[in-house]
């Protein structure tokens, strides 16, 4: 039976002369070509179709690199990007013919991968796993949470500042002067799980669902959030290292432009609402060998290997350090707030998800042990914060860092009893700082280079805490201009 051309959105192999043909056969007009800048922002630009030859997969298409943020200087701006061909896609919310295409980036001098390219970090940390002798595969799955809305605006200025979100779901609706108004929204923090119509995104996202299917984006399940107001999530199918970074980034892109098509508008923002919960990505992850799930042992606690706890230990270890990466931005730490619901406990145990990492035990088959390391948010550059993460796994094995004792215990009801609990950095600031004085264990094998680091931090500070710390803040006005 021929394959429709509406389903066919995936080039049947992944080589060059596949794509050009499938191009062809698809009746593709527009080839967007997708890279990923330092700090989590998709790029692109686009060539009408004729230009999609075999030899672009080899030689490339220049571009200004300077002109991207944490690329390079204006007297060395050149760069290539490199088509991979295995990332061939339809795009199904592009109302022209278009087909997606993710590259990596070159120095057109050298011909050698660019160092700065976050893609590939993410190639060098799945090589460097398999040089390791401890694994062959890491597989990932993230949980991306977001927003949707129907309006937002904000504004700042020398001499204002605002924001304000509105969403015709959220609970403060319910008062709205509309006649007929018809209630049935999610209260603050009740929106996890209830039937439409008080989960009103049930169709929205059944139909992204679908699109992203279409993409060969393989979805398990998707849901209502906690929070009022249009908080949402789509699980996908677990993959491997570089293939989840490329999938989320698709997984981004497809939320917000089907928002946008339907009138709505999604982010991924981690704190958009006062009072209520916050969008995390808890990452779940294991490691694999030959076939073989290295995380799994029968005897262990919640089916756990030493290889397991080791891995934990080392994500505990260095958890203030991969919070620069994992929660990259301000407003990640307006949900990393002790004494509510976040993840800031630096502790590890089955089912609880006041630790910030938990240990799922819906199944007892090997293939499901996993760990779930619940302090990201998807803000991150889903490349950096898996590679971050795996280094800092790898490290606990090699180093046999083991995590202590696990806490299945709700550690919002200790009420100071037992030993004081260490918690995740309260401000990207500290995230930083520790970064600076930890991340040897990034730099192993060659994955992250000082230069990568060197340059986060500093364009980290400029650009996120120093604009943030040196702007007065409109609830300092409600505290203070009476003083």
């Amino acid at each position: 039976m021929a394959v429709t051309r509406e389903r066919q959105t995936k080039a049947p192999e992944a080589t060059p002369e596949a794509v050009v043909a499938m191009a062809r056969e698809q009746g593709v007009q527009i080839v967007d070509l997708r890279f990923t800048d330092l700090f989590g922002q998709w790029q692109h630009f686009s060539l009408p179709v004729r230009e999609l030859t075999v030899d672009i997969f080899q030689e490339g298409v220049g571009f200004d690199g300077s002109s991207i943020r944490g690329f390079q200087h204006i007297h060395e701006s050149d760069l290539n990007l490199v088509p991979d061909p295995a990332t061939a896609r339809i795009d199904p919310l592009a109302a022209t013919r278009t087909l997606l295409l993710i590259c990596d980036v070159y120095d057109p001098v050298t011909r050698a991968p660019y160092s700065r390219d976050p893609r590939y970090i993410a190639r060098k940390a799945e090589a460097y796993l398999v040089r390791s002798g401890v694994a062959t595969t890491a597989y990932w799955g993230p949980e991306a949470e977001f927003f949707v809305f129907d309006d937002v605006r904000f504004s700042e200025s020398a001499n204002s500042a605002f924001y304000a979100v509105d969403s015709d779901e959220g609970i403060w609706n319910s008062g709205r002067d509309d006649r007929p108004n018809l209630a049935h929204r999610p209260r603050h923090k009740e929106g996890y799980f209830p039937v439409p119509p008080v989960d009103s995104l049930q169709e929205w996202r059944s139909e992204l669902v679908l699109k992203m299917e279409e993409m060969g984006v393989e979805v398990e399940v998707h849901h209502h959030e906690v929070a009022s107001a249009g908080q949402c999530e789509i699980d996908m199918r677990f993959a491997p290292l570089v293939e989840m970074g490329d999938r989320l980034m698709l997984y981004k892109y497809l939320v917000k432009m089907f928002a946008r098509l339907r009138g709505k508008t999604a982010t991924f923002m981690p704190k958009p609402i006062f009072g209520d919960n916050g969008s995390g990505m808890h990452t779940h992850q294991s490691l694999w060998k030959d076939g073989t799930n290295l995380f799994y042992d029968p005897q262990g606690y919640a089916n756990l290997s030493e290889t397991a706890l080791f891995y934990i230990g080392g994500l505990l270890r260095h958890t203030p350090a991969l919070m620069a990466f994992c929660a990259p931005t301000t407003n990640s730490y307006r949900r990393l707030v002790p004494g509510f619901e976040a993840p800031v406990n630096m502790v590890y145990s089955k089912r609880n998800r006041s630790a910030a990492i938990r240990i799922p035990v819906y199944s007892a088959s090997p293939r499901a042990v996993r760990v779930e390391y619940r302090p990201p948010d998807p803000t991150a550059n889903p490349y950096l914060a898996f590679s971050a993460m795996l280094m800092a796994g790898l490290d606990g094995i090699r180093n046999r860092i083991h995590p202590g004792e696990p806490m299945d215990v709700d550690l919002y009801e200790l009420d100071g009893e037992g030993p004081a609990i260490p918690q995740v950095p309260g401000s990207l600031d500290q995230a930083l700082r520790a970064l600076e004085e930890d991340h040897a264990f990034l730099l192993e094998g060659g994955v992250f280079t000082p230069d990568v680091i060197e340059t986060w931090i500093a364009t980290k500070r400029r650009r996120d805490v120093d604009y943030v710390r040196l702007r007065p803040h409109p609830a300092e006005f409600y505290l203070y201009y009476d003083a």
